[in-house]
């Protein structure tokens, strides 16, 4: 059907009340029109369209399946017209915006960094809910959406926001009480699991050490619990380059092992289709992407190792680690063993 061939509004409102409610009086009054009003207008989409829409004559009116076919239809397209008309009554850039953030990004790098976005815009009113569910996409009361995932949701716009690598890291009190100078030292210490436990295992076997004896393990619903447990001393748990930066560079979190994994999953920024333009929907995510650009990756070691010195006074175990004082990108070589296969990573 074009354009010109579409049925006037006021029988497709008729026929969408009367269907939702099941009753010609309650979509009448929903409406503010007469009974006979609505009943006249629902003769003519039939005429219109040249087909019968409900089937008459019990107490609750019941669609017929030409009528349950035209329903859907017409019902997301008046909830696109509202959408989109709140969209247009918004002020550009004020008002209120309602952000679902992935738990560690939002704890470990949003927050810290809300400061700035408000100093740009103040009058922008931020709801932050600490949420990876994809289902906020679809609705109504959600604007922008921070997910790790796979990237391919269906009828919203994505766009990749960052890749991540993937390692250990530990509390300097932890590893000044009990280093780890080898990957087999982890046997003594507990493994914290943000996932399911398939992010150290892919780690683990890049490591080749899927086959050494573990120690206690912690399994937690996100990484963010996981890596604050890891500040806390509680044990080992596995980081990324972007929330773990900041621990890293306050010394608070130390990187112990030459050795990163990339993740399979990653970061990206997502809305429904019909915000995506909105003015207040563009500056955050445009904030978000320009924060994401001047960020400065520090050397996290050669921090985390200098205010180790500052408070002891003296060279702690952790430093004496052989690794080199940035993240590594590559594996140290093992000549008797090969790489394994990686495991894959759902959750992060």
């Amino acid at each position: 059907m074009t354009l010109g061939r579409l049925p006037p509004l006021n029988p497709l409102r008729a026929f969408e009340a009367t269907a939702r409610h099941g009753s010609v009086t309650a979509a009448a009054r929903e409406l503010n029109v007469t009974h006979g009003a609505i009943s006249h207008q629902i003769k003519a989409l039939e005429a219109i369209l040249d087909v019968q829409l409900f089937e008459r004559g019990a107490q609750r009116l019941k669609l017929t399946p030409q009528g349950a076919l035209l329903l859907p239809t017409v019902s997301k397209a008046f909830e696109d017209i509202a959408s989109t008309t709140a969209l247009i009554k918004r002020p550009t850039t004020s008002g209120e915006l309602t952000v679902t953030c992935v738990p560690a990004l939002l704890s470990l790098w949003l927050i810290p960094r809300m400061n700035q976005f408000t100093e740009q815009y103040p009058d922008i009113r931020l709801t932050l809910i600490a949420s990876n569910e994809p289902d906020h996409l679809r609705s109504a009361d959600v604007d922008v959406c921070v997910l790790y995932g796979h990237g391919n949701w269906t009828d919203c716009w994505i766009r990749l926001w960052t890749t991540l690598k993937l390692f250990p890291v530990a509390s300097p009190t932890l590893l000044n009480m009990r280093p780890l100078r080898s990957v087999r030292d982890l046997r003594n210490h507990v493994l914290l699991h943000g996932d399911d436990g398939r992010e150290w295992n892919t780690w683990l076997a890049a490591a080749d050490a899927t086959e050494h004896a573990r120690g206690a393990q912690h399994f937690m619903s996100d990484a963010r619990l996981s890596t604050e447990a890891a500040v806390y001393g509680q044990g080992v748990a596995l980081g990324d380059t972007i929330t773990a930066s900041n621990l890293i560079a306050k010394g608070e979190l130390i990187v112990p092992f030459d050795l990163t994994v990339p993740a399979n999953n990653a970061f990206y920024v997502a809305c429904r289709n019909e915000v995506r333009n909105a003015p207040i929907v563009k500056v955050f995510i445009d904030w978000l992407f320009a924060s994401l650009e001047a960020d400065t990756i520090t050397e996290p070691q050669t921090s985390a190792r200098r205010i180790i010195r500052r408070r002891n006074g003296k060279v702690s175990a952790p430093e004496r680690l052989a690794a080199p004082p940035s993240i590594p990108t590559t594996r140290p070589r093992r000549p008797d063993r090969t790489q394994k296969r990686r495991a894959k990573i759902d959750t992060r």
